[in-house]
């Protein structure tokens, strides 16, 4: 057994009769070619702003536009309300106008963007949290400790976790997870399958908000603003739907696991020897990281005390609009979550960091936090081009257009709203065969969706819902998913025969099971108009309507 590499799709042996075959023969096949064709995400956006354009153009000179009866007092952007009646007609964005804002608001487009802002903030916090260890050690003191009876399921719930922890989710838990299973005699490559099925396929769930859901979140809020433009974002908007992807796909993992990939694996015939005890003694957690997660227990604790105080303290809800009430009175508790993830990464990595000798000053939280912000530099690059992606389709009013319009024909078609969003999920699942990224998928799509779907009556939050939802579980069932090398290294580690199709037929039982719970899950939601978080419901009422 041998250290774990990182490979490249370019890595894999193309002469392997395990690996090649099952690359070019059916639909999987046709997924990594098509995929192989695609550009990187950054110049997906340039080419949609190249066709942007243009279709502005036939826009203009063809005169589209669309009218809604609208109750509100103030026009959302770039529409013109007359006798309570909101109009947006096309407008060239070859026009004086729109190449004046193109150059001079170059900057603004870009800093004004909300999804950018937010996902810095938490990243400035949580990449202390990250470089000090305290993700790493969170993760395998969590797996650790797991008995023999329930180690499937604990691997399920500490997965869908651990996307807080981003790439360690990928680098230290699934192989993690094959190591635990090899030293309690089970089969290493059912451990690797239920970690990356929790991790990858259950990308959607977790215990409680986080990164995510700010940046996508930040997405639709751009979006939602086309409709109504005091649209604010709630970073605990999914909160009830992702748990409940925690406590449904668990004992679905758990159960695809024991009784259907461990038994096609046939027993394990390794045992642990001195290199897995080696291994293993390796991912045990120090009395000194021990004494690290005390202090970011701590710390975490006095971060929940302070937002609690802020927002209950009698006489000083500082995080409470008392004259607003309901659920617009809790805006300003929901808005300072974003300061309060960042606080909580922040602390708690300062006080494991001093726990484990890694901080030893200002300076090296400075530095990590200088480093966090390098790693996001393609981030910052990508949002630079669905920045003004995005800002280009409010100026040419295109999105407006084509959401009232297809709004108008959904209506006509009287499809019910669960059938609606099971639309949005499955196109996801589809996309997401192609583009990896989500928040390039969503950046594409929310301006369009959102705003469609408020206008007949369903919330942002329920959309996002339901995009997120089909973006997980095809990641465990596409070559092209910027991780699958890794599990293919780690998986060969235990087996040098396993391949592309190999590691594709392992996780398609749960691939498929995820699928079909899934569009179960949320037709279901709004079939029952279950809450989607605190302050979040699945209707919403437009100030614009039919």
């Amino acid at each position: 057994m041998s250290d774990a590499a990182n490979p490249t799709t370019d890595d894999l042996p193309t002469d392997d009769p395990q690996v090649r075959p099952a690359r070019q023969r059916g639909f999987l096949g046709f997924v990594e070619r098509a995929g192989n064709l695609l550009p990187d995400p950054v110049m997906i956006f340039v080419y949609l702003i190249g066709i942007l354009m243009l279709i502005s153009v036939v826009g203009s000179w063809l005169g589209w536009s669309a009218s809604i009866a609208y109750d509100g007092e103030e026009a959302p952007q770039f529409g013109e309300l007359a006798s309570g009646v909101l109009t947006y007609t096309a407008t060239s964005l070859f026009s004086e106008e729109n190449i004046s804002r193109l150059l001079t608001d170059m900057p603004r487009t870009l800093t004004g963007f909300a999804p950018l802002g937010l996902i810095l903030v938490v990243i400035f916090g949580a990449a202390v949290a990250d470089r000090v260890g305290l993700f790493s050690a969170i993760i395998r003191k969590s797996l650790r400790g797991a008995p023999k009876a329930i180690l499937t399921p604990v691997v399920a719930v500490i997965g869908m976790v651990s996307h807080h922890a981003s790439d360690a989710a990928y680098v230290v838990f699934i192989p993690l997870a094959g190591l635990i299973f090899a030293a309690v005699g089970r089969h290493p490559l059912a451990g690797i399958a239920a970690g990356f099925a929790a991790v990858s396929g259950g990308f959607a769930g977790n215990v409680t908000p986080g990164q995510l859901d700010v940046l996508l979140f930040g997405f639709t809020q751009e979006a939602a603003r086309i409709v109504e433009p005091g649209w604010t974002m709630n970073p605990l908007g999914n909160w009830w739907f992702i748990l409940a992807i925690v406590v449904i796909f668990t004992p679905i993992i758990w159960f695809i696991t024991d009784r259907i990939v461990e038994p096609r694996l046939g027993k394990w015939g390794g045992t642990p020897d001195e290199e897995l005890r080696a291994e293993l003694a390796k991912s045990e957690v120090t009395p000194v990281e021990n004494k690290g997660l005390r202090n970011a227990g701590l710390a975490a604790l006095v971060v929940v005390a302070v937002w609690g105080a802020l927002t209950l303290w009698p006489g000083y809800t500082r995080l409470i609009n008392e004259e607003a009430g309901g659920t617009a009175g809790l805006q300003p508790f929901y808005q300072s979550l974003i300061a309060g993830f960042f606080f909580l990464f922040l602390l708690s990595g300062i006080a494991f960091g001093t726990g484990v000798g890694k901080v030893k000053g200002s300076n090296d939280v400075i530095a990590m936090m200088v480093d966090g912000v390098r790693t996001m530099a393609p981030y910052i690059l990508f949002a630079f081009f669905a920045a003004h992606f995005v800002a280009m389709f409010n100026w040419s009013r295109l999105g407006p257009i084509a959401a009232i319009n297809g709004a108008e024909v959904l209506k006509v078609m009287n499809l019910p709203a669960p059938v609606l969003l099971v639309t949005v999920q499955g196109f996801s699942s589809f996309l997401d065969l192609f583009i990896g990224s989500a928040s390039a998928k969503w950046s594409a799509m929310a301006p369009v969706v959102v705003p469609m779907f408020m206008l007949l009556g369903i919330s942002p939050e329920m959309t996002t819902a339901a995009y997120r939802m089909g973006d997980s579980y095809t990641n465990i069932m596409t070559p092209l998913m910027s991780y699958f090398p890794l599990i293919l290294g780690f998986a060969r580690r235990w087996d040098s025969s396993v391949g592309v199709g190999s590691l594709l037929a392992l996780m398609l039982p749960y691939a498929l099971t995820f699928m079909v719970v899934g569009f179960i899950m949320v037709g279901s939601w709004v079939y029952f108009d279950l809450p989607l978080g605190p302050g979040a419901e699945v209707h919403y009422s437009p100030k614009a309507h039919f």
